[in-house]
C-alpha cells in the first residue's frame, strides 16, 4: 500500500496471478476544521485517518484473495468492525494496561514516583519490541514483512530517481525513515515523559491516565516526526532517529522480485493520479507505505 498527497493505492496479487490496483482519494478531516490542524490535534486526526486507510487496505487485500469464481462471501463492514475494535482493545491492553498494572504491583516496594514511570516504561518498551520480535518469527507475518521491505525499496527508488523495477528496487535498503515502526517507537518513549508528571495515585487512576492519554502520546510523536523530517539532514536527529530505523530489522524482510513487482503497482497507482513533482522546487512528492 502507498500512500501520497492526494491518493493512496494498494496492489494485490491474486489467486491466479494476475495485480489487482486499487486507487481511492485521500480527503483529509482536517480540512473539514481549522482546530483539527492545530499541532498535536493534527497528528491524532493523521494518525485516524492512517487506521482508516490501512483497515480499508487490509480488506481490499482480504477480498482479493477470492479466486475468481469462488462463491464465499467477501468480508463486509461488520466483521472489519470487530476486527478493528478487538485489534485496539489488543494494542491498548498490552502496551500501556498491562505494563502499568505490572508495575503496580511493586509500587510500594519502588518508593518513588520516578522508579515507577522509569519502570513502566522500559517494562512497555520491551514488551513492544518483544511482541515484534515474537510475531516475526510466524511464517505468514514474515511475507508481510516482506511486502514491507517491498514498499520501502520501491519508495526510495523512486526517490533517487530511478527506474522503477524490480531489479532496480532490489538493489536499495529495506529500511526507511518515513515508517510507522519509527512513530511507534517514539510513542512508547514520549509516553515515559507523558506520564511522569501524574505520579503515584490509585491503580485505578493510573489505569485510566494511560487510556485517557494515548491520543495526546500519538499527537506529540508526530509532532515529533514531521519536526525530524524538516530537520532530517543534521547528523544529530539521524542520530535520535536511529533507533526506530534499526527495529525495521523486525518489521521488514527481503522481498523477492515479485513482490517488488507488486510494491511498483501501488506506486505507480498513486503517480498515475498525482504529478510526481510539485509545482515548486521539481522535489519528488513525499510517499509512505
Amino acid at each position: 500500500m502507498m500512500r501520497g498527497v492526494s491518493t493512496w493505492s494498494v496492489a494485490c496479487r491474486k489467486p491466479e496471478g494476475d495485480i489487482q490496483v486499487t486507487s481511492e482519494p485521500i480527503v483529509s478531516w482536517a480540512k473539514r476544521s481549522r482546530i483539527l490542524r492545530l499541532p498535536v490535534i493534527r497528528g491524532v486526526v493523521a494518525l485516524g485517518e492512517s487506521l482508516k486507510i490501512g483497515f480499508k487496505a487490509l480488506a481490499i487485500s482480504a477480498n482479493a484473495q477470492l479466486a475468481d469464481g469462488e462463491e464465499e462471501e467477501e468480508i463486509g463492514g461488520f466483521t472489519w468492525g470487530l476486527t478493528i475494535f478487538f485489534s485496539l482493545l489488543l494494542a491498548v491492553g498490552l502496551f500501556f494496561v498491562i505494563p502499568v498494572g505490572a508495575t503496580s504491583l511493586i509500587k510500594d516496594w519502588l518508593g518513588s514516583a520516578l522508579l515507577f514511570w522509569l519502570v513502566e516504561g522500559v517494562l512497555r518498551t520491551a514488551i513492544f519490541i518483544g511482541y515484534l520480535a515474537l510475531i516475526s518469527k510466524l511464517p505468514d507475518l514474515r511475507r508481510v514483512f516482506q511486502y514491507h521491505g517491498a514498499e520501502h525499496k520501491t519508495i526510495s527508488c523512486f526517490e533517487a530517481g530511478d527506474e522503477l523495477t524490480p531489479s532496480n528496487a532490489q538493489e536499495y535498503s529495506r529500511l526507511h525513515p518515513r515508517c510507522g515502526t519509527s512513530f511507534l517507537l517514539i510513542v512508547m518513549v514520549l509516553a515515559i515523559f507523558v506520564f511522569a508528571p501524574i505520579g503515584l495515585p490509585a491503580w485505578y487512576w493510573l489505569v485510566a491516565s494511560r487510556i485517557l492519554g494515548i491520543p495526546l502520546i500519538a499527537g506529540l510523536s508526530y509532532e515529533v516526526i514531521k519536526w525530524a523530517g524538516k530537520h532530517r539532514n543534521k547528523r544529530w536527529v539521524r542520530a535520535v532517529m536511529w533507533p526506530g530505523l534499526m527495529l525495521q530489522n523486525l518489521t521488514t524482510r527481503e522481498p523477492d522480485l515479485d513482490q517488488l513487482e507488486v510494491a511498483i503497482r501501488a506506486l505507480k497507482g498513486v503517480l498515475a493520479v498525482e504529478d510526481p513533482y510539485e509545482a515548486k522546487g521539481k522535489q519528488p512528492i513525499e510517499i509512505v507505505a
